[in-house]
């Protein structure tokens, strides 16, 4: 907090202020200690994905809350809008200017990807290597949707959680789902982990599983 404030006071004295935009945000967040883990980040969980991203600067209403599913990918496209400048469309990610700046938007993304993938080379010594008791888990992809997180594990395990009912994400309900349920969570998965250019991408997150719900 100290920092950003000498920052925002530096771009003041140069008269700036009008002209600058500050985004804080992070790449992961962290568990320490739920769900009877040992610290680490490389879960599905809420605790690991869901990070702060606070934005302010000109046109950008104080005191808005905006519960759009956003990825770090969208970064880019941002700045480059807040900048004056066009991103070219094969850039991954979507311009948040049009949340920051209140207006309706007709379609947004209902899934977004998780990945983690355990090192697959020999590690012994690599200091970014977590410990073995670190509390993360085997190799996973999932979607975090604006009600509920699927995983698929390696090991053929399954996780689902909903999040309306159960925001602590302290029971798995996958087996309470229907057949059609849980097709429909799958193929959103494999067409989200398939995609290869942003239109694509754009696509299988705004399709599948919550899309369906609404």
């Amino acid at each position: 907090d100290k920092m950003i404030g000498e920052i925002e006071e530096a771009v003041n004295k140069i008269g700036q202020e009008n002209n600058t935009y500050f985004i804080f945000s992070s790449d992961n967040g962290y568990h320490m200690g739920e769900h009877r883990l040992m610290p680490g980040k490389m879960t599905a969980f809420d605790t690991d994905i869901h990070v702060p991203l606070i934005v302010t600067g000109p046109d950008v209403p104080a005191g808005l809350t905006v519960d759009e599913l956003a990825e770090n990918i969208d970064l880019c496209p941002t700045i480059t809008e807040l900048a004056g400048a066009k991103t070219p469309a094969d850039v991954d990610g979507r311009s948040l200017v049009p949340l920051l700046r209140d207006k309706n938007v007709d379609v947004w993304r209902t899934a977004v990807l998780i990945e983690h993938h355990r090192p697959l080379r020999d590690t012994v010594g690599d200091p970014d290597v977590a410990p073995g008791n670190s509390g993360n888990p085997p190799t996973y992809e999932a979607i975090r949707t604006p009600t509920s997180v699927y995983v698929e594990y390696e090991t053929g395990e399954k996780e689902f959680h909903d999040l309306d009912s159960d925001p602590d994400e302290l029971y798995n309900t996958y087996t309470s789902l229907s057949e059609d349920e849980k097709g429909r969570l799958h193929a959103q998965l494999l067409d989200i982990k398939k995609c290869h250019n942003a239109n694509s991408c754009w696509a299988a997150e705004t399709s599948g599983y919550d899309s369906a719900r609404n």
